[in-house]
């Protein structure tokens, strides 16, 4: 079997894991190594299948809401975050929650309640239905409005005198927020915006990595599951630069009509993709006869969450 005419594949790094799926990933090995299995996780602990699958074999058990997890439970909550109001459910229930959500979602949470304590009204950037939009938008739903295009942003009414500020999703096409924020700030000028951007510094930095490849490349591949909004965000910064992009789960989604023409492959991970996944791929390049796999680099992460204080705390005592 052949690969057409591709010669390359460029490799995109930064890419993969970001720090805040790998403390939400370990968070559950740790948990099921203390308490032992069953653990439940509430959602999907981060968007990706493979992770999915790979936990629920070593114990892990996936409810949709916490109302699924027996009475005395031990849940972790996903890196997605969660409304106040889940906490106080499970409480209800007398389960021991260990809060898995990633510390910069954490921090949008942090800005919402404080916004909202000042009187603000807030603009919430974000996708409709998104576990991270709906943990976010339960701080403060009496106070907060989503915005999800630029067109909702034009027909945004309010008071001119309105008390305004905005946050976003961290997991944003970086480009079209800025224009959507673009939009708020000449319509209301006097609106507060963050300290420091919401948008997270890996999908930033992967959405950067993809950039920077697109010259050089005819076609790009992300893998990463339909419903991570990282991974779809970078399959759109490529079809905004008119390079063709396909989404995919791991190797078995590959589809050989898409290397018609094509010479070089940019091949990136979405932030919630496992590493063996790109290794997966690459041999799959291999096994048709490319040999020029080469990593293409353009920043470099060293950032690390601690795993949630419920945990470290437990593990101490268990010691």
């Amino acid at each position: 079997m052949t690969a057409g005419l591709v010669q390359r594949v460029f490799v995109a790094s930064p890419r993969g894991y970001c720090a805040g799926v790998e403390r939400a990933v370990e968070t559950v090995e740790h948990a099921l190594a203390l308490y032992g299995a069953p653990v439940y996780v509430r959602k999907q602990i981060v968007h990706n299948a493979h992770v999915v699958d790979d936990l629920e074999r070593r114990g892990a058990v996936f409810v949709e809401d916490e109302t699924d997890a027996p009475v005395g439970a031990i849940l972790v909550l996903s890196a997605h975050g969660v409304a106040p109001v889940v906490f106080d459910r499970a409480a209800a229930r007398r389960q021991t929650t260990i809060d898995a959500t990633c510390p910069l979602v954490t921090k949008v949470h942090v800005q919402a309640r404080r916004y909202a304590a000042e009187g603000r009204r807030i603009v919430l950037i974000g996708h409709a239905g998104h576990e991270e939009v709906v943990g976010t938008m339960g701080e403060a739903p009496e106070a907060i409005l989503l915005v999800e295009s630029v067109e909702d942003a034009e027909a945004l009414e309010l008071p001119v005198d309105t008390p305004l500020a905005y946050i976003t999703q961290t997991t944003l096409s970086v480009d079209e927020t800025a224009e959507i924020i673009q939009v708020l700030k000449r319509r209301f000028p006097q609106i507060h915006a963050p300290q420091r951007e919401d948008i997270c510094y890996a999908t930033s930095n992967r959405q950067w990595a993809v950039k920077e490849m697109l010259e050089q490349i005819d076609l790009l591949l992300v893998i990463g599951s339909t419903n991570s909004s990282n991974s779809n965000r970078l399959v759109e910064v490529a079809r905004a630069a008119g390079v063709d992009a396909y989404l995919i789960e791991d190797e078995t989604g590959m589809d050989e009509r898409w290397l018609e023409d094509v010479q070089t492959v940019g091949l990136t991970s979405g932030a919630s993709a496992p590493e063996r996944l790109v290794v997966r791929v690459c041999d799959w390049f291999r096994a048709r006869g490319v040999s020029d796999i080469t990593p293409f680099s353009s920043a470099y992460e060293d950032v690390v969450f601690r795993l949630p204080v419920e945990l470290r705390r437990a593990e101490i005592s268990a010691a």
